[in-house]
């Protein structure tokens, strides 16, 4: 991984991505800083899930241009997918494989040689009882913590998390909430959107509103309490509308 790019963050500038006629974003500008922890919330059909696959190399934009850990995803999509830990609304695990295995997977996969990471992550979400089971007969909830364990496994400089409370129990809840205060903490530039505002707000540095396929308002979490976020969100939706 590139040391000398590890601490640029995001920045994305005058992005747009279209499926035919339909634009999905129409010129998005957004910087995530290290130790930045960044909620991205908005309306179905905003672009929110678009904004972060073209991030994490699985969609291309339309025009515009993103950096991520100072890379073009692009243009050097091999060295983006170092350098960021994603969780989508797929797990990416497989479920024919343990709990344990999944994880070795992805630890050879990342070139990870600590041998003790896997099992320090495990007992970190709550799953080293569970490290013989194939991954398929866990709950949702469960996989949903063990996806948050690998995308963690290469303490990567940026993580890009779509809803990843979903399905996740208190538990869980407060693993996620550890894991982004941790990766801030290390200088991590996290990207997330969460449909439960207050919990996502909870969780976050700073807050952004992506409407229409556009950011529509900023703030920083520390300046807004959750009625004045719910009033601000509700104007500049409506505003976008």
């Amino acid at each position: 991984m590139p040391s000398d790019s590890s601490q640029d963050g995001i920045e994305v500038v005058g992005l747009r991505k279209s499926f035919g006629p339909l634009s999905v974003l129409r010129g998005v500008d957004l910087a995530v800083l290290p130790e930045e922890r960044v909620l991205l919330v908005g309306p179905n059909g905003a672009g929110k899930t678009t904004l972060i696959k073209i991030l994490a190399t699985l969609l291309r934009p339309t025009a515009g241009y993103a950096r991520v850990a100072g890379f073009d995803p692009v243009h050097q999509s091999d060295m983006v997918r170092r350098c960021v830990g994603l969780v989508g609304h797929q797990t990416f695990l497989y479920g024919e494989l343990t709990v344990s295995e999944n994880l070795a997977f992805y630890a050879r996969m990342y070139g990870v040689e600590d041998g003790d990471r896997c099992r320090e992550l495990l007992s970190l979400v709550g799953l080293s009882e569970r490290a013989s089971k194939q991954t398929r007969t866990l709950s949702r909830g469960m996989q949903q913590r063990l996806a948050l364990a690998r995308v963690v496994l290469h303490r990567p400089p940026v993580l890009l998390l779509d809803e990843p409370d979903a399905g996740l129990d208190q538990q869980g809840v407060a693993v996620l909430d550890g894991m982004l205060r941790d990766a801030g903490e290390s200088g991590c530039a996290v990207l997330f959107t969460s449909h439960n505002l207050q919990r996502g707000l909870d969780m976050a540095s700073r807050v952004a509103v992506l409407s229409k396929g556009r950011i529509v308002f900023q703030a920083p979490r520390e300046q807004l309490n959750a009625g004045d976020f719910e009033e601000a969100y509700r104007r500049h939706i409506g505003a976008a509308s």
